[in-house]
């Protein structure tokens, strides 16, 4: 049988799972009574949300023009944040599917992901979905998909939902995209794309076998990790796992070989076997690392053994975010997560509260920056992540050296790439320049839209970029954006100081122009939240080690005159200057309790 391998990629919510489930009803991988929408996205917050988290992989028989075919689908995440996993799985396959919505047409994530299916050689097959919808207009993204190609392209045209034109594509699908080449009597070569933790079985990996052939007993090799274990079973994904007697170059499946450790698996990462390995590992792998991190608290804290215990299960089924224990004094115990993005963060946090019936408080997220010294590192933690130029990476705000001790900073860079219609590039423009951007290229796509390239800082983007880009374009822009690298910058730690207490959960790196407004309106917001107590509060932001912005909470005040009916004025002036050296006693001595409110009113200030 001829083995065809292949991927969707498209952008947000323009029909993969969709289409992937007309794909599974047309060839009868799955019984039309078993159907159900969205069959490949196992997860609730997949369905809610309609976007894939995980990457699924699917075997499916097709006969065409009297031969038979296995089709493997390689279905993989469509948001910007999880772009390491779709390079990986774009790596698993010959061709790809480049889906459009014909009512929306083509957007950034497409321009990106058509690019990268061009760098990696792919077969790429367009495909118009959505032809029955009223508002569709096939011809325009057709055209459009020219000029992102840069040739003249003959695209499928679908319609998911219904079905319309699906056998077209798979005939297409068999005819179109290259055979697999590899062969099976090579040493053994597959390249993970995939994992995910099976409290019965240990890790179960999903890998694409490129050379060579691998059964149960094998004794395999992780070039990554150098990790050595025997293989236990192999199989294909039906999609259930089916078992078999081996996998052999071209086959798509899954290995388990008793590994109980989900972080000895790097996606990425090629799998050979020990007594005759292949010469080197597949190209293409890199460590993922976090870009944007935050701090996870309960908001009870006899809650933490149970956050604790949540995190590291979660940590089982998603090794790609990384986490450590971590104390605040406002907060109490907690963890220090680092993330692949925001929509990451936001999918471990609903995660974690919805399994595991949490509560739970996030700080403001931060990027990584590159912090030099004056003088040596001030901490052998810092130290140990030196790079070659003396450099050391920080992600807390909290542990950011004295700005003194500060000879450099570095913040990470993307370049972003917005496509918009044009009446409304002049306002995404604009917000570009007041997130710092650098104006980098501005492409016309059609009449009706551009595509505008900017550089700019990651920590401009993490709190509520994509929410003011939607507001500014009225919902029609999308973005993607790639990291471009480190680049020197005027980046100051801003402190929030209550009653002379500076409260390090609540810490924030921003740019030293932006400081003193966002500093003013903290303080502003934060005098609206805190309860008042018994004496004055003084609320303010410090940077540099001067104050650039205050606020003072009054203290509630009894009537202590109430009981003065009458009687000579000295009187009551005794009470008001009694109750005032209490009050000024209380204003050494008393603590201040801040709401849990504060901290989400961190995250809208920054907006």
């Amino acid at each position: 049988m001829k083995i065809r391998n292949f991927s969707i990629i498209a952008h947000i919510d323009h029909g993969k799972s969709t289409l992937a489930d007309r794909l599974l009803e047309e060839t009868g991988t799955i019984p039309k009574r078993q159907m159900r929408e969205q069959v490949l996205d196992g997860m609730d917050l997949e369905r809610e949300r309609g976007i894939t988290i995980k990457a699924k992989a699917v075997r499916m028989p097709y006969h065409a023009d009297g031969e038979d075919y296995i089709l493997n689908l390689i279905d993989t995440p469509g948001h910007v944040d999880f772009s390491y996993e779709v390079a990986r799985s774009l790596r698993a396959c010959e061709g790809v599917l480049l889906l459009v919505d014909a009512s929306q047409g083509v957007e950034a994530q497409t321009v990106a992901h058509a690019h990268l299916a061009q760098t990696l050689g792919l077969k790429i097959i367009p495909v118009i979905n959505k032809v029955d919808l009223s508002q569709s207009d096939a011809d325009a993204a057709e055209e459009q998909l020219w000029e992102i190609l840069r040739s003249t392209i003959s695209a499928e045209r679908v319609s998911a939902k219904t079905g319309l034109g699906v056998e077209s594509l798979l005939r297409r699908i068999a005819l179109d995209i290259p055979e697999p080449a590899g062969r099976p009597d090579n040493p053994p070569s597959a390249l993970i794309f995939d994992s995910f933790y099976d409290a019965f079985r240990g890790v179960v990996v999903y890998i694409r076998m490129f050379e060579g052939a691998l059964k149960p007993g094998m004794r395999i090799k992780l070039f990554a990790s150098g990790f050595v274990s025997e293989v236990e079973e192999v199989g294909y994904l039906t999609p259930r796992m089916t078992k078999s007697a081996g996998l052999s170059a071209g086959d798509v499946g899954y290995m388990i070989a008793g590994i109980k450790d989900i972080h000895q698996i790097k996606v990425g990462d090629t799998v050979t076997d020990n007594a005759n390995p292949a010469a080197g590992p597949l190209p293409g792998y890199s460590d993922a690392r976090p870009v944007v991190f935050a701090s996870i608290f309960p908001v009870e804290p006899t809650d933490y053994p149970l956050l604790r215990a949540a995190i590291e299960k979660l940590n089982l089924s998603d090794s790609s975010f990384h986490y450590t224990a971590e104390t605040s004094k406002a907060l109490g115990f907690g963890f220090r997560l680092g993330f692949m993005g925001l929509l990451h963060m936001e999918i471990v946090k609903e995660r974690l509260e919805r399994e595991f019936d949490l509560s739970l408080i996030v700080t403001s997220p931060n990027v990584i920056y590159k912090v030099k010294t004056k003088t040596r590192a001030h901490t052998e933690a810092s130290a140990a992540t030196a790079d070659e130029e003396g450099y050391y990476f920080v992600d807390n705000p909290a542990t950011f050296p004295e700005h003194g001790d500060i000879a450099d900073v570095r913040e990470p860079f993307v370049k972003v790439t917005i496509v918009t219609p044009v009446p409304y590039m002049e306002a995404v423009m604009n917000l570009l320049k007041e997130r710092r951007g650098e104006y980098l290229k501005l492409e016309h796509m059609s009449n009706q839209r551009v595509i505008v390239e900017y550089a700019m800082p990651l920590g401009e983007m993490v709190v509520d970029f994509y929410d003011k880009l939607k507001s500014c374009s009225k919902g029609y822009a999308s973005f993607d954006y790639e990291m471009t690298g480190y680049r020197s910058s005027d980046v100051v730690v801003m402190e929030i100081l209550i009653h002379g207490e500076p409260v390090d959960a609540l810490s924030v790196v921003t740019h030293k122009a932006k400081a003193q407004v966002q500093g003013r309106l903290l303080c502003e917001k934060l005098k609206e939240i805190i309860p008042r107590h018994q004496f004055e509060i003084a609320i303010q932001t410090r940077v540099d080690g001067k104050i650039i912005a205050r606020e003072t909470k009054p203290a509630m005040r009894k009537d202590v005159l109430s009981k003065c009916y009458g009687g000579d004025i000295t009187r009551k002036r005794k009470l008001l200057e009694k109750q005032k050296e209490g009050k000024k006693k209380l204003k050494h001595i008393g603590s201040v309790e801040i709401p849990k409110e504060a901290f989400v009113a961190m995250l809208k200030i920054q907006q």
